[in-house]
């Protein structure tokens, strides 16, 4: 279910940036203005693109709060930090994989001019 929510809200989002992108500017803003006037205005084309872009963000908005809803009910009410905390089943040791260098064998050799502890003065 999670997921045919998931593919429909993607689809809705690039649906939603191709009807943005093909609305006409209306000058001002960042934009460079929308072009010559003349007889041909294409209001109703805005209109109707004004309409889809509407439709198209409530659908965004609905899947958003559907995707919530669905990630809340499968959270199971546990916190991440009480998973952190949980100190009755202790993490199983798992083997070091072989074939990977040492994380000190990564580690630069010490200069001779830097001491390796700092002393006190």
């Amino acid at each position: 279910m999670e997921n045919v929510v998931l593919t429909i809200h993607l689809l809705l989002a690039l649906a939603l940036i191709g009807v943005v992108l093909l609305q006409r500017s209306e000058g001002g803003g960042l934009g460079m203005g929308g072009g010559g006037g003349g007889a041909v205005t294409g209001r109703a084309a805005a209109t109707a693109l004004g309409k889809l872009t509407w439709i198209l963000a409530a659908a965004f908005i609905a899947t958003s709060l559907t995707l919530t809803v669905l990630a809340a009910q499968k959270s199971s009410g546990v916190s991440v930090l009480d998973r952190l905390g949980d100190t009755e089943t202790p993490a199983a040791e798992e083997p070091a994989t072989p074939g990977l260098p040492n994380v000190d064998d990564l580690l630069p050799p010490p200069s001779s001019d830097a001491p390796l502890t700092p002393t006190a003065d």
